[in-house]
């Protein structure tokens, strides 16, 4: 029977703008002494804009945010820079109050928020081993059971007796994830530090954590941009949008639905269009005005995976009413067509007995095959085969290759991708 570590119920933080609250005293000091001198904020980061004069502004890192984590369970935490991943982590770490809402936690933390965390700069490598282990609640001698397995696992054995604040940002991340997933904790928090770290050690840490987690039954939460780990790692996964929590799902649902917020940056006003400008030819009887490309949720987009769902709609006015075939045609950037829609051989008499004089056509293709790269839609309208009006090149999408689907597939030769299925017989005989 599974037993639940992490609960989360409704959690909720928010930060007021311009007013003091950093959450340490000397922190809090020196905000306020450089507000007093008319500084800049001492705290900021290099390329980061002081918000100070928007007093009173609140802004909610976390809204209502409810979740279960069972033991064992390694759960990705997904989200764009300022989604709340890392507070999240911070208020289960109890680095940070929530603002509301409640949090359970069932065993001893390990956090690996920043580099550094938990590490006193003044103290050596082997020194900040044993002040994490107190922290934890251990004993010495439980701390020097682990202690040679930690230095072997983090390569600084040649620097260990060294004050840490001379370590490399990369023999930080090292040590600090070593004392982490070897020390005695129920749950292991990881921000996403270990971009810090070099290719091997990523890997190994990786392998690591996938150990801690299946053969010891510890449980971690993993916050990455690297969608690759992440897959690798977890199974389940939830992802955050500006606070929110989106979904929480299996990893590969919840990495799909992540790229494709990604691609949400990149899509703008082309999805949606206007046509009284476009390329148009035809008798003009009756005219496409306007269009938008869309995915199975129905939201405008330009870019879509292999095989995803593709909908168009393209709106029509009639003003005379005439009984109109529609076509929609797919060219790739040479303007070769690769697929061609025709109403003329299909069932429309849905369309055909609703005759307005401004009409709306929805066209479903339920799976997009073609190989990665960039394509055009051509729209058609007409009766019979003479043509009363075209758009062309009405819209330019992109089709990607999603994460979960194997590279070698695309060195197979084509535009357009066809499922097929292989078979060996092998009691086939040869008759002489």
């Amino acid at each position: 029977m599974t037993k639940t570590v992490i609960s989360v119920e409704n959690l909720s933080k928010s930060y007021t703008l311009g007013t003091i609250g950093t959450g340490t005293f000397s922190y809090d000091l020196a905000v306020w002494w450089a507000r007093v001198r008319g500084k800049p904020n001492p705290l900021l980061r290099i390329g980061e804009t002081d918000h100070g004069n928007r007093v009173g502004e609140e802004i909610w890192a976390l809204k209502d945010v409810s979740f279960q984590v069972q033991q064992g369970e390694v759960l990705g935490v997904i989200g764009r820079n300022g989604a709340g991943k890392s507070t999240l982590l911070k208020i289960l770490s109890r680095v940070t109050a929530p603002t509301s809402g409640e949090v359970k936690v069932k065993g001893r933390i390990a956090s690996l928020l920043e580099v550094g965390t938990g590490f006193h700069p003044e103290l050596t490598g082997r020194e900040n081993i044993y002040l994490n282990g107190a922290i934890l609640g251990m004993t010495k001698q439980e701390v020097s059971r682990k202690f040679d397995e930690i230095v072997d696992f983090s390569g600084v054995e040649k620097f260990i007796d060294t004050p840490v604040k001379r370590y490399s940002s990369g023999m930080y991340v090292r040590l600090a994830f070593a004392v982490a997933a070897h020390l005695e904790s129920e749950i292991l928090l990881v921000d996403e530090v270990l971009a810090v770290g070099d290719a091997e050690f990523q890997k190994k840490c990786l392998g690591k954590m996938g150990d801690v987690a299946h053969n010891e039954g510890r449980t971690v939460l993993f916050v990455s941009h690297n969608m690759a780990a992440v897959r690798q790692l977890t199974e389940k996964s939830l992802l955050l949008l500006s606070g929110l929590l989106k979904s929480y799902d299996l990893t590969e649902v919840i990495t799909s639905q992540y790229e494709r917020a990604i691609h949400e940056k990149e899509q703008n006003n082309s999805a949606l269009i206007e046509c009284s400008n476009m390329d148009h030819s035809g008798s003009g009887e009756a005219r496409i005005v306007k269009a938008k490309i869309a995915n199975s949720a129905d939201e405008p987009t330009t870019t879509f995976f292999m095989n995803e769902p593709i909908k168009i709609d393209f709106e029509i006015d009639n003003p005379n009413l005439i009984k109109l075939n529609y076509s929609l045609e797919i060219t790739d950037q040479h303007d070769y067509p690769l697929f061609h829609f025709q109403s003329e051989y299909e069932d429309t008499r849905n369309i055909q007995n609703n005759l307005s004089k401004r009409q709306i056509i929805t066209i479903n293709i339920p799976a997009l095959n073609l190989y990665p790269d960039q394509y055009f839609i051509n729209l058609w309208i007409g009766v019979h085969h003479s043509r009363v009006d075209k758009v062309t090149k009405a819209f330019k999408f992109k089709v990607e290759q999603p994460s979960t689907l194997n590279r070698s597939m695309l060195t197979t030769r084509g535009r357009v991708l066809i499922e097929a299925e292989w078979l060996i017989n092998e009691n086939y005989e040869v008759k002489e």
